[in-house]
């Protein structure tokens, strides 16, 4: 079901975000391109804003400053993982030789989350609901329908994410998926893995990259570059549907795909 009802399990990707140095024109382009609707938030929460989708909120957007005496944070999108203890997290993922980035905070009620990254560099984020928990619609055009790990060591990602979260990794066992990973949360499938893909330009460090899913990816690409965004691989056919490795106008990554139909649906 797109709309989602239940508490994710930890372990399972809840959120996205994006840091965007314009973060108004992040907001602009993103609600041409799927639809949503967002304005930048109050001061309180540092204006933050919550994107919609049929009025539930499906991603967020927030402007790339320094923060804590730190750099601005890179233009790309966040995968939340969902955690029931963020404190313990935190912990676990030092003791698994992973990088704590951003220590353990309150977002005022609606949750605690961390940012780090795990033994192979992909940065990720860890999220603890409690007023907020993640995304309100998923697996429909304009929304998350996939968060996959690009990694140079599927190995120490695989051991990694199982110590900390539980998220096991196994062989995808589908034709044409000869190398890809399922990452599972209690026997069911959350996300993927793989080694870093071909044609990824020399020294891109191992990556989440969110995927959103469109109804039409040439059209939407045809689209994304009317509104000042490229195009990082065009649109091809392969074993879940037609999809596209494109780039926000601010250079942001991401993919968008139009599923096949499940079950013959």
């Amino acid at each position: 079901m797109p709309e989602v009802t239940a508490p994710y399990a930890p372990g399972t990707p809840c959120w996205v975000d994006l840091a965007a140095p314009d973060q108004q024109a992040a907001i602009d382009f993103y609600s041409g391109l799927f639809g949503w609707t967002g304005q930048i938030g109050p001061p309180e929460t540092g204006g933050y804003a919550v994107c919609e989708l049929k009025g539930k909120p499906v991603a967020g957007i927030m402007a790339a400053v320094p923060m804590g005496g730190q750099p601005a944070p890179p233009t790309v999108w966040t995968t939340y993982l969902t955690s029931d203890d963020a404190d313990a997290t935190e912990q676990a993922i030092r003791s698994a030789n992973g990088q704590v980035l951003m220590p353990v905070m309150d977002v005022m009620t609606i949750g605690r989350m961390c940012i780090a990254a795990d033994p192979t560099g992909a940065a990720f984020g860890v999220w603890q609901p409690r007023d907020f928990p993640g995304a309100g619609l998923v697996n429909e055009p304009g929304a998350v329908i996939w968060n996959e790990l690009n990694t140079t060591d599927p190995d120490a990602a695989a051991t990694f994410y199982d110590s900390v979260l539980a998220i096991q990794a196994a062989p995808m066992e589908m034709e044409g998926a000869e190398g890809y990973f399922a990452l599972s949360v209690q026997g069911r499938p959350v996300g993927g893995m793989q080694p870093m893909p071909e044609g990824v330009p020399a020294g891109t460090p191992s990556h989440w990259m969110t995927y959103f899913s469109v109804t039409d990816t040439d059209a939407t690409v045809t689209r994304l570059k009317e509104a000042g965004g490229s195009v990082c691989k065009e649109p091809f056919d392969m074993i879940a549907g037609r999809m596209a490795v494109v780039a926000d106008p601010q250079g942001a990554p991401f993919a968008v795909i139009k599923p096949k139909p499940m079950n013959g649906s």
